[in-house]
């Protein structure tokens, strides 16, 4: 495999195929965790700069306004994308991240999938309906080459 984003808006499926592909055996890395975020939702440009300059095999995810300065590093963007009724389904129910339960936050996804999802699949090289089997998206990233 070579290096990869996956980006898309909250509730897309991001760190559940993550999980899959870290279960396959590939390394993953979700910006989500782990300190890659500073405030302000950016990712920490040294860290993700020193690290994808020791790594040409790994998938990231994560969705930040600076995302776009990184493109060029990657072979491929990948956008996990859903309607928006899907994404506001699954923040709701998740376990592993309290973002999107309250009415403000689901009121906030609503907003960026109308005005920042564009702005993604613009920079994505590839766009894959997030609402399919995690098995079958985890097959499609690994055939990327």
């Amino acid at each position: 495999m070579v290096r990869i984003l996956v980006t898309g808006m909250s509730g897309a499926g991001k760190s559940t195929l993550l999980q899959e592909l870290a279960r396959r055996g590939h390394l993953t890395v979700d910006t989500d965790y782990d300190g890659w975020t500073l405030p302000g939702v950016l990712w920490d440009e040294p860290r993700m700069s020193a690290f994808l300059a020791r790594h040409d095999d790994v998938v990231v995810s994560g969705t930040a306004e600076n995302q776009g300065r990184f493109y060029g590093r990657f072979e491929h963007v990948v956008l996990l994308s859903a309607p928006v009724e899907v994404l506001i389904k699954r923040v709701a129910t998740r376990t592993n991240n309290p973002y999107g339960r309250s009415a403000d936050q689901q009121a906030e996804i609503r907003q960026y999938a109308a005005e920042v999802e564009p702005l993604l699949r613009r920079g994505a090289s590839i766009e894959l309906d997030a609402c399919r089997p995690v098995g079958e998206l985890a097959d499609v990233v690994e055939g990327l080459s």
